[in-house]
């Protein structure tokens, strides 16, 4: 059961990563077609408004530490090694990242995007180590 469980957090980053994806253009259309600054450098994306400049730069994260989830979660499977604690990881990751998120695209308070982010890394954390020892283990025997 955990083995397919586990892939409901995969696909919703997949469908966060989206989602961030069209809000950031949305915001940018707007941007452009307000003001007329087309980004041509990365000094035109910084004159943007607050909210436009953020999404991007949270579209960007998602492809940091989520990069690492998604070949946890692939390995875990391959591996048959995911269960319930790792299901329970993949989980509260991918829920941390959605507040993670919608801080970070909307009012963007810094201390609170960082606790987020940090309760986020540890579940992943968690998942990576697990899956290290357990491939340690088996190597060993």
């Amino acid at each position: 059961m955990p083995q397919l469980l586990i892939f409901i957090p995969f696909v919703g980053m997949f469908l966060l990563t989206l989602s961030v994806f069209i809000y950031m253009f949305y915001l940018r259309i707007g941007v452009i077609r307000s003001t007329g600054i087309e980004p041509r450098t990365r000094a035109d994306l910084e004159k943007y408004p607050p909210r436009a400049v953020n999404s991007s730069n949270n579209f960007q994260n998602l492809f940091e530490l989520p990069v690492i989830f998604y070949a946890c979660v692939l390995s875990l499977h391959v591996l048959n090694q995911s269960d319930y604690l790792h299901v329970f990881c993949a989980f509260g990751f991918w829920i941390f990242r959605i507040a993670h998120s919608a801080i970070h695209c909307t009012y963007n308070h810094i201390m609170q995007r960082f606790v987020v982010y940090a309760i986020a890394s540890l579940f992943l954390w968690i998942m990576v180590i697990r899956l290290a020892f357990s491939i340690l283990r088996n190597v060993a025997v």
